[in-house]
């Protein structure tokens, strides 16, 4: 398998499902380009260059360009899927979603219920979230939970590059609304993923370690931090099982409580605000179902409740960090 970084996992996924499927079409700000400008004939691919060369491969009836206005191509995403076509449509950056919620949550979401199991919506929706890019408190949010609140919406966070190519075809796949989280901070990380298409299934939980002391229950990018302090402390005798869910809905909450229940000790990782997080939400579950196995408080690492800061050295203390993971592991053994 030959390495690939986040942001060529999840191009890859979209040209082998729009090679796959005719009805597969991707639309957004800036995805196609031209237009008879001077220079290159393709647009740069969304922000960040992730859809740069779809357009050239598939031409301009199925690399849309959109106007600057969300409520408009999302809305027109939400028709279009249920009409027959697969739209995937890039809400450039998740704190935008103000300015379309309505189509998303109030439309897309409610088709299928509201017509009573007939409707279908294949529609994704790419979006990029995440701190850690000096893009600011507008462009820098965590709001996967606002949508994990929605019935009806699936939400997925893949925390590597192969598991951001497995998600993404199996969201295109999907035939419910899919809000695909992409973390703007991981775009270059890279990993061995295979050149050949795959599904990853919604609701299955991944324990990308597996230990007997800790469970750390970890969303996004704050995987690979929870795997680094993992690995750090087994090297001091503390054994963590890390927790990916890979989905926010549906939650793997069964493969959650079997891993609180054995170890005996819970610390969950959320770069979202601790405030009606999924931090909260897993810390409630637990508290719930498997209380009477839990041998001390459990521990939530969240960033604060404030705006993600602009200036450089406030946004890195905000993040959620392996050292911050790594004193609240220590904090829950030592109770």
């Amino acid at each position: 398998m030959a390495k690939k970084s986040y942001r060529q996992a999840i191009a890859e996924a979209l040209r082998q499902e729009m090679e796959r499927d005719a009805r597969v079409i991707v639309m957004g700000e800036d995805v196609a380009g031209g237009m008879g400008a001077p220079g290159e004939d393709d647009a740069w691919g969304g922000p960040l260059g992730v859809t740069k060369g779809l357009m050239p491969i598939f031409g301009r009836d199925r690399v849309l360009d959109t106007p600057i206005t969300e409520s408009a191509f999302i809305g027109a995403a939400a028709g279009a899927a249920a009409t027959g076509l697969r739209p995937v449509a890039e809400l450039m950056f998740v704190d935008f979603f103000g300015v379309c919620f309505d189509q998303i949550f109030n439309q897309a979401a409610k088709f299928r219920y509201m017509f009573g199991g007939k409707a279908v919506t294949p529609l994704v929706v790419r979006t990029m979230y995440g701190a850690g890019f000096r893009a600011a408190s507008q462009h820098s949010q965590c709001l996967y939970p606002v949508f994990t609140h929605i019935p009806g919406l699936k939400v997925v966070l893949p925390s590597s590059p192969y598991e951001a190519k497995g998600l993404l075809i199996q969201a295109i796949r999907d035939d419910d609304p899919v809000i695909f989280f992409e973390h703007k901070a991981m775009y270059d990380e890279e990993e061995e993923v295979p050149d050949e298409p795959y599904a990853i299934p919604f609701g299955e939980a991944n324990l990308t370690r597996e230990g007997d002391d800790v469970t750390i229950v970890a969303f996004g990018r704050m995987v690979g931090f929870a795997n680094q302090v993992a690995d750090k402390l087994a090297k001091d005798g503390i054994s963590c099982t890390v927790v990916d869910p890979r989905t926010t809905s549906p939650l793997d909450s069964d493969t959650i409580l079997e891993c609180v229940e054995e170890t005996g000790r819970l610390v969950v990782v959320d770069e979202a605000h601790p405030r009606c997080s999924m931090a909260s939400d897993i810390a409630g579950l637990a508290a719930q179902h498997v209380f009477g196995a839990l041998k001390a408080p459990i521990q939530m690492v969240t960033a604060p409740h404030a705006p993600v800061p602009f200036s450089p050295s406030l946004e890195d203390l905000y993040i959620p960090s392996p050292d911050k993971i790594e004193a609240a592991v220590r904090k829950t053994m030592a109770s």
